[in-house]
């Protein structure tokens, strides 16, 4: 699934949020899991991933038991503040305290689509994110580019 766009969400009083429509479309609960798995992005966001997108990829990880110390740490840093986050009925998923509080996140949400995954921030962060971003954009296509063709070359 692709994740695209950005909007502006919510939370309730319980702490939930409406995940968009639009996302919830392209959702198959064959493919994707019947939820998402919330955890901290290495940009400061809370990273949304499909539960079965996010199972796939931490296999990919492979074994614990006689894994290198930085995969270690960093498998410590993130499952452990990893939350699973099912779909209700009404398409809202409840975002525990604990990731809410870390992340900055009071009562409005930006949703961002992100390729594979989806990111929360607070409006605020992503406003500043866009002021940053938008003057260095030239040098940020340029750098994908190069990415991009360094990719190509090693496959």
């Amino acid at each position: 699934m692709l994740f695209l766009g950005e909007y502006e969400h919510a939370l309730d009083p319980k702490r939930r949020l409406a995940v968009p429509a639009e996302v919830r479309s392209g959702l198959n609960p064959a493919i994707h899991g019947a939820g998402f798995v919330g955890m901290p992005g290495p940009n400061g966001s809370l990273w949304l991933w499909p539960e079965k997108t996010f199972a796939t990829l931490a296999e990919k990880l492979g074994g614990s038991l006689l894994a290198d110390e930085s995969l270690t740490d960093f498998e410590r840093h993130v499952f452990s503040k990893a939350a699973a986050l099912p779909l209700d009925g009404a398409g809202r998923i409840r975002i525990p305290e604990r990731l809410l509080s870390q992340h900055g996140l009071t009562d409005k949400v930006m949703i961002l689509g992100v390729r594979d995954h989806l990111e929360l921030c607070s409006p605020q962060h992503w406003q500043q994110e866009q002021a940053r971003l938008a003057p260095a954009a030239g040098d940020i296509w340029r750098k994908a580019r190069a990415a991009m063709s360094n990719k190509d070359q090693r496959a």
